[in-house]
């Protein structure tokens, strides 16, 4: 997006500015909240917190008011030295010019993003994200240190994941639009065909035979600075870098990694809290416990005795209320009042 901005800073806004900047970031972080606490999609977060924050860009634009996000939020190169603006290298990538921006850069993190996070684990896909995100960033700056016009998208961010994927596990075949074809495509093909598009762009424009607003050195930036740090990254992620094997992703090993990784976070059975409390089960519930002991080294079983058990204890520490509580697919015990109490296994 190209046009022209006045310098804003803090000390320029209003009440009702900051007002509005506080549901900007209420919105954006909001998805992330609800995918920690339920161990959910750090990418299907991403893609809902982009969509919301777009709309709430559409409703301050009609209501019309003196204050704009883009303003305020996007990068504007001249202004990447100050220290007060800092902000801007992150939260440059919830804002969109358009609908059509928005959703390009949404396909991306959903039909990439989800598999690779599949691939990497939730922590360590974030951290890819963000890579992209600054590594596009900071590539438009340096390459336009005097432009004051402001920059923003996920673009950068969506090729970092590009270039994550193609450093790491480059032979497995995601869902892919290319060249008016939906179909399983490698993932190396996909990342080659889109930084060559970036590539020829830039040519284009360079040479003057072609002028436009999207800012192509921030994409592929975002991809490069990710591609050389990702295998350093998803060391010791649910998948072995080592899978190189040519697999599509439903019902592949990324899907297999991810099963693995939660039950690798599966806690021991061995103690239980009440026998350490002293008040050891018995009768029914002892007999629950038994099974859970004998059957639940698979998430399913496990998941099930937890929730009969629940049904028949108590708290050991306050006697109250004891429920099942399914996170992503994880299963624990915890007490009604307090974690604190229990939280088992």
């Amino acid at each position: 997006m190209s046009q022209h901005v006045f310098e804003v800073f803090w000390s320029d806004l209003t009440g009702t500015d900051f007002v509005f900047l506080g549901v900007f970031f209420l919105v954006a972080i909001g998805p992330y909240l609800s995918a920690w606490s339920q161990n959910g999609s750090y990418a299907l977060a991403t893609v809902l917190s982009l969509l919301l924050v777009t709309f709430l860009q559409m409703a301050i634009d009609v209501i019309d008011v003196e204050f704009t996000p883009i303003t305020f939020l996007s990068i504007i190169p001249v202004l990447a030295d100050e220290p007060t603006q800092i902000h801007r290298f992150v939260t440059a990538g919830w804002l969109h010019a358009n609908w059509i921006h928005v959703l390009g850069n949404i396909l991306v993190i959903a039909l990439a993003g989800v598999p690779l996070e599949q691939r990497l684990g939730g922590r360590r896909w974030l951290v890819v994200y963000f890579i992209g995100l600054f590594g596009g960033n900071i590539s438009w700056v340096l390459t336009h240190p005097d432009s004051i016009s402001p920059a923003l998208g996920a673009s950068g961010a969506a090729f970092g994941l590009l270039g994550a994927y193609m450093a790491c596990w480059p032979n497995d075949r995601i869902e892919f639009p290319l060249l008016f074809f939906i179909r399983a495509w490698p993932v190396w093909g996909i990342a080659a065909f889109r930084l060559g598009l970036e590539v020829w762009n830039m040519y284009q424009i360079e040479a003057g035979q072609s002028a436009t607003n999207v800012a192509h050195m921030a994409h592929v930036g975002g991809f490069m600075l990710a591609w050389a740090l990702a295998r350093p990254i998803a060391r010791g992620a649910p998948s072995n870098l080592d899978d190189s094997t040519d697999i599509s992703i439903a019902g592949s090993a990324a899907s297999k990694a991810a099963r693995d990784a939660a039950k690798a976070r599966m806690g021991s059975l061995e103690s239980d809290p009440w026998t350490e409390a002293g008040k050891p089960l018995d009768g029914e519930a002892a007999r629950i416990l038994n099974r859970l002991r004998d059957e639940g080294d698979e998430l399913e079983t496990r998941r099930a005795w937890l929730e009969e058990l629940s049904e028949q204890v108590i708290c050991p520490v306050c006697d109250g209320e004891v429920h099942a509580i399914v996170q992503g697919e994880n299963c624990s015990l915890r007490c009604a009042l307090s974690n604190k109490h229990l939280k088992w296994p």
